[in-house]
């Protein structure tokens, strides 16, 4: 796929995450085992100082103490992964520098699929002068059967979805050990989505699954979800939206990345090459950048 192309298929799953943002407002991540403060907004992911082949950040959300809280989610653990997590810290830290001057205070977290059990990753380095903590959740430790017979048996007898029951069921299909079981769970998921009555709710579940089953969900899957959303009132509403975003987005990307090498020359004094490269911009796109400066 060209760089272009993944931009906007990255702008596509921000605008799904943008849109599951709005209804995520004031909900915590206590339906994931975590102890922190509660959601305040969700932030885009395409930060300009990520290089284009770095893996790009699943979430980003902005929380209620005014933390920052990266979430991943992994199918596996390596010692690997702590080198990619320290790149999305460094990431958000560049992008609060260069629009706040000063360093944010940062959450790594990682939910770990029904996969991965307690006891088999280590949630802390420390390498003296750098150490790193990581939050983990394990939805080993959440039962995929309970959540689903929760649901089921609410939507039946019409008593109303708790914010716990919504949390749970866009990670639902996680819980689950085997792909198979995983994509099973993902049509459960959708068929008890589909019996919501909230317009609202409903498009803010299915944008759940599409965000955060992302790494796992198969394109039928995915397919059948956007299509859902679509037959909605706010789904319509969604795909107008989401026409004029990825229309305007390479635009305003650019205009942003032009905007971040400005403030870089003129906060540390750099040729305009030097603040390219300091934001990891591709050298390739040098020449358009240096061309709108």
């Amino acid at each position: 796929m060209a760089d272009g192309d993944t931009d906007i298929a990255y702008q596509n799953k921000d605008i799904f995450s943008k849109w599951m943002g709005e209804t995520l407002k004031g909900k915590s991540f206590e339906a994931y085992g975590l102890d922190l403060p509660k959601i305040v907004r969700v932030e885009p992911t395409n930060l300009p100082t990520v290089e284009a082949y770095e893996l790009r950040i699943d979430n980003l959300f902005m929380l209620e103490d005014g933390s920052w809280a990266i979430v991943d989610y992994e199918s596996c653990y390596t010692k690997e992964d702590k080198v990619k997590y320290a790149n999305y810290l460094v990431g958000v830290m560049k992008r609060c520098l260069i629009e706040n001057g000063e360093f944010p205070r940062l959450r790594m977290i990682v939910i770990y699929t029904a996969d991965i059990e307690r006891g088999m990753t280590d949630d802390d380095v420390n390498m003296d002068s750098l150490g790193l903590h990581i939050y983990t959740s394990f939805l080993s430790e959440l039962s995929g059967d309970e959540i689903y017979n929760t649901i089921d048996y609410k939507l039946k007898t019409g008593e109303p979805l708790s914010d716990k029951d919504c949390m749970q069921l866009m990670i639902f299909p996680l819980t689950y050990k085997a792909r198979k079981m995983k994509q099973e769970a993902i049509t459960k998921a959708i068929d008890l989505a589909d019996r919501l009555q909230d317009d609202k709710m409903l498009t803010m579940i299915l944008s759940g699954l599409l965000v955060f089953c992302d790494k796992v969900i198969d394109d039928e899957s995915s397919m059948k979800i956007k299509e859902r959303i679509r037959m909605t009132k706010v789904g319509r509403l969604f795909e107008e939206e989401k026409r004029e975003a990825v229309e305007a987005e390479r635009v305003e990307f650019d205009k942003e990345r032009v905007s971040y090498i400005r403030r870089v020359m003129k906060k540390l004094n750099y040729t305009a090459e030097q603040a390219m490269e300091f934001l990891n911009i591709n050298r390739d796109d040098f020449p358009k950048y240096a061309a709108m400066l």
